[in-house]
């Protein structure tokens, strides 16, 4: 009777963590989904490494989404082969969201690089493709930011440099002369860079405890999973 009661503890335990890494899955859905349309005017001018992140934790959101779904399943009908598919993916996860970690840890600075290069590129392209002008335009309006690293970089791009202008979208207040012979009291004078990855600083705090909170709940998950399948296995009564 005791080895029973505590299978149908675990069992209990395994189907409300799931439950648990169900909610983080939407949590890491609209974490991506906010990332990604916060910055999607920097990720549009940035390359396609840069805008992946946003949709690696989106995937990541809907595989542990599906993946919890899956376990509690498993484990309300007691099915061994569902648990023990649940355990081995839910171990796989951890062991890549740990990969990823110490990747971006590593690769912390070639982000920034990817980015700079990518503002770089897309202000060398200003009036020549409209999609990329137009994100632009919205990037330092939304960033309150002018050029890469400040307003004096539009100075290296021969359009601006010939008239000694800026884009408007870099004006702090819309008038019709803002944009002409620029200075700090007329346009922002920080820098796109500067204030995107201000932004990314201020909200790393929120993805990092959300990564921890999933990290050890998983390692949970893991553990009364793997007891469940023991009992499943023994053949002892669970109901």
């Amino acid at each position: 009777m005791a080895v029973e009661g505590g299978m149908k503890c675990v069992k209990f335990l395994v189907f409300v963590f799931n439950f648990i890494f169900w909610v983080c899955g939407v949590a890491l859905i609209a974490i991506g989904i906010y990332a990604q349309v916060v910055l999607d005017k920097a990720l549009a001018v940035s390359s396609a490494s840069a805008s992946s992140t946003p949709v690696a934790i989106l995937v990541l959101g809907v595989i542990i989404f599906f993946i919890s779904f899956f376990g509690c399943c498993g484990a309300w009908k007691e099915s061994y082969c569902m648990v023990t598919t649940f355990a081995v993916l839910l171990s796989i996860i951890f062991l890549v969201e740990i990969a990823a970690a110490i990747a971006g840890y590593v690769f912390r600075d070639k982000v920034r690089s990817v980015l700079e290069d990518g503002l770089w590129d897309a202000m060398n392209k200003y009036g020549e493709d409209k999609a990329l002008t137009e994100a632009v335009d919205e990037l330092q309006m939304d960033f309150a930011c002018c050029g890469v690293n400040n307003y004096t970089d539009w100075a290296t791009i021969e359009r601006f440099r010939a008239n000694n202008t800026v884009p408007r979208s870099c004006c702090r207040v819309n008038t019709t002369t803002c944009n002409i012979r620029p200075s700090p009291a007329t346009v922002y004078e920080k820098g796109c860079l500067q204030s995107i990855e201000a932004w990314m600083k201020k909200n790393i705090l929120i993805v990092a405890a959300v990564a921890l909170g999933i990290a050890f709940f998983e390692i949970l998950g893991i553990v009364f999973a793997c007891c469940l399948m023991k009992g499943i296995r023994s053949g002892y009564e669970v109901m």
